[in-house]
């Protein structure tokens, strides 16, 4: 009898054991489990910081590379080999506009990206006679249209009175739309459909109505890799000014960090 007894003694101890182990795995479960849903019913910033449009004005230049130029002392008759010389054009003056929205969970660090319709190109005397370097007396100019995919790592700090100073570093994704190359055709109208070029920009912006901002801001905006024809290299350089405006959405509480608000001393 004893024995019977001490063995259910011992059989109920077990499963009390065993009872409150997994009543404490369940328990933990059920910590994490709440834990989780709490953290997910928790407001978080808001993903779209800004929406945006703009207009610019570009200034750009081409910068010719013909690999074979210092040879032509060596090779005084084959003339076509230095067609284009080495040189840099003179700057074309045209415009771009684009639509742009921001994009972060973070104050500070956002994402940019943006369509933008751009124009650049370069004006060109055209060469006359290839080993003396005579030139027309012409400017003539090659333009080209693009439709740009650009995006931007945006740096964004304020500066009180609700203005801000930033930063911009990407990379311009580009379609050539259309193409007019009177100079240097052979060179100047080989260049691919697609292309791809860097950009650094510097910002500021400023308030203006309730949530609407204005901007300006200065590109530089140049040719990572450059276009290569046969002998001659090519490789564009754009400057560009914009100014535009952004709609911000209204903040919540959570985009200002819950900060208490002081509210006078008889509040």
């Amino acid at each position: 009898m004893n024995k019977i007894t001490s063995t259910h003694s011992l059989l109920w101890k077990l499963k009390k054991s065993l009872l409150w182990r997994n009543l404490g795995r369940l328990f933990f479960l059920f910590l994490l489990f709440f834990s989780i849903q709490v953290q997910a019913q928790k407001p978080s910033p808001k993903l779209l910081k800004g929406i945006g449009v703009f207009g610019a004005i570009t200034q750009s230049a081409h910068y010719y590379n013909n690999t074979e130029t210092v040879q032509k002392m060596d090779t005084p008759f084959v003339y076509n080999r230095f067609y284009p010389q080495s040189h840099i054009s003179k700057e074309l003056f045209r415009w771009g506009a684009g639509v742009f929205i921001e994009l972060s969970r973070r104050e500070r660090v956002r994402w940019q990206t943006e369509l933008e319709y751009c124009n650049k190109g370069a004006q060109e005397k055209e060469l006359l006679n290839a080993f003396t370097g005579a030139r027309s007396d012409t400017w003539q100019k090659n333009k080209y249209s693009y439709l740009q995919w650009n995006n931007y790592l945006k740096f964004y700090n304020p500066i009180g009175y609700n203005a801000h100073w930033y930063l911009l570093l990407g990379v311009r994704l580009e379609y050539l739309l259309r193409k007019n190359t009177p100079v240097f055709s052979d060179v100047s109208s080989n260049f691919p459909r697609f292309w791809f070029s860097g950009d650094v920009g510097l910002g500021y912006e400023f308030p203006v109505y309730k949530r609407f901002s204005g901007f300006v801001e200065f590109h530089w905006n140049p040719d990572i890799i450059s276009h290569t024809h046969e002998l001659t290299k090519i490789r564009n350089r754009t400057f560009e000014l914009r100014v535009g405006a952004v709609m911000r959405p209204r903040k919540r509480s959570i985009d200002d960090c819950n900060t208490p608000r002081y509210n006078g001393p008889n509040y």
